[in-house]
């Protein structure tokens, strides 16, 4: 990095960063690029175009309504231009309380319960909602609820569930120390989302802990702090890897539960995620960084099947 040897020669000489991380994905990569809040097939389609024209390789897209405000056809669809294009789709389970006919998680105090599951009914709806998806070709979801995650992952042991299946924790239910990161692990959690705003040693700490991969908002949208760091990519990668390096959008307007009212919105905001991805990839560079990012289709990803 260019500005180390500048700052070094006056006495300002950057603070030292912890020990690199020594995991990596199972192909050998350091990192992989998530765009987040991927609401449909008009969606998806615009974010591989443009990816496509940037040179930017998407390994995962990750949609925040719900897999139950989806219709089959769209799901078929996304599976088919994912399978098409390597990549993970991961699906939010939609029912949850966020959506729900309870009073508390509404209310100022309530949104830590957003993505909880109210009783067994709405549980019922919230399995089906992952075998409706997993019907049309998906193959990866978001998960927020420790009590869904625990069947499911038994579901999958058992056979009842493809075993490629990925099983993402969402960023609503971020473990903000170790300790819990490892007890979203030993339930069964395939990728664990992290808080955006942890700093360089908090990551290596986080890292140091679990071998899972690691996804962490390079840029986050305003409703999970809005933190903007792509500049800071090849740190982040070399404290965190294996990380998936997710794309939100600061700035933008919220979206959830989107649909055709929302899709020209949702298509621009995605567009513009891809190109801040871009940036960063250029940031990586720029700081003389040798990680490798996956190939699309590359082992370990939730890739949708036709």
């Amino acid at each position: 990095m260019k500005a180390d040897d500048l700052l070094t020669r006056f006495g300002a000489a950057p603070e030292a960063l912890p020990p690199a991380s020594g995991k990596r994905f199972p192909d050998g990569a350091d990192f992989r690029i998530e765009v987040s809040s991927v609401e449909g097939p008009a969606v998806l389609a615009a974010i591989v175009r443009d990816a496509a024209e940037r040179g930017v390789v998407v390994n995962r897209v990750s949609q925040g309504s719900g897999a139950m405000v989806l219709s089959e056809a769209d799901m078929r669809e996304m599976s088919a231009i994912g399978a098409d294009a390597g990549l993970e789709i991961s699906l939010f389970i939609g029912p949850r309380e966020e959506w729900g006919g309870g009073v508390q998680a509404h209310a100022p105090d309530g949104p830590s319960l957003h993505g909880q599951i109210r009783g067994m009914q709405e549980f019922r709806y919230a399995v089906e909602d992952v075998l409706r998806a997993i019907d049309c070709g998906i193959r990866g979801f978001l998960i927020a609820d420790s009590g869904l995650l625990r069947i499911l992952v038994q579901a999958q042991r058992s056979g009842e569930i493809p075993a490629e299946v990925v099983w993402k924790l969402s960023a609503i239910a971020a473990p903000s120390n170790p300790v819990a990161l490892q007890v979203w692990v030993e339930l069964g959690a395939s990728t664990v989302n992290l808080p955006s705003d942890l700093s360089l040693g908090e990551l290596a700490a986080m890292r140091a802990a679990v071998d899972v991969p690691l996804d962490l908002y390079v840029e986050a949208p305003d409703g999970m702090g809005g933190i903007v760091r792509g500049e800071q990519i090849a740190d982040l990668v070399t404290l965190g890897a294996p990380m998936y390096t997710k794309f939100g959008l600061r700035n933008s307007q919220p979206l959830y539960p989107a649909g055709l009212h929302m899709e020209q919105a949702a298509i621009l905001i995605a567009r513009e995620k891809v190109h801040r991805a871009q940036v960063a990839m250029e940031w990586l560079r720029r700081c003389g960084s040798t990680a490798v990012q996956s190939a699309p289709g590359a082992v370990g990803l939730g890739i949708p099947v036709r």
